[in-house]
């Protein structure tokens, strides 16, 4: 399945850095903006499969409040 996402980025020294905004914690870098397109979508596909080895336990959910 092809998705869309937003790749946010930014030079940090001679390194293209960037993060997928609707995916939290999804972050990588390249040389080019080509490398970085790549890495991204290796981050992204490593926290897909990380997601899905969770499905084997049960998991329950929590509201909680947190000061900001």
């Amino acid at each position: 399945m092809l998705r869309s996402f937003t790749l946010e980025y930014w030079l940090d020294d001679d390194w293209f850095v960037g993060r997928l905004k609707e995916v939290p914690g999804v972050f990588s870098q390249g040389k080019t903006i080509e490398e970085l397109e790549s890495n991204i979508q290796d981050a992204y596909q490593l926290m897909v499969e990380d997601t899905d080895d969770l499905a084997a336990y049960p998991t329950q959910t929590k509201e909680v409040q947190l000061e900001t």
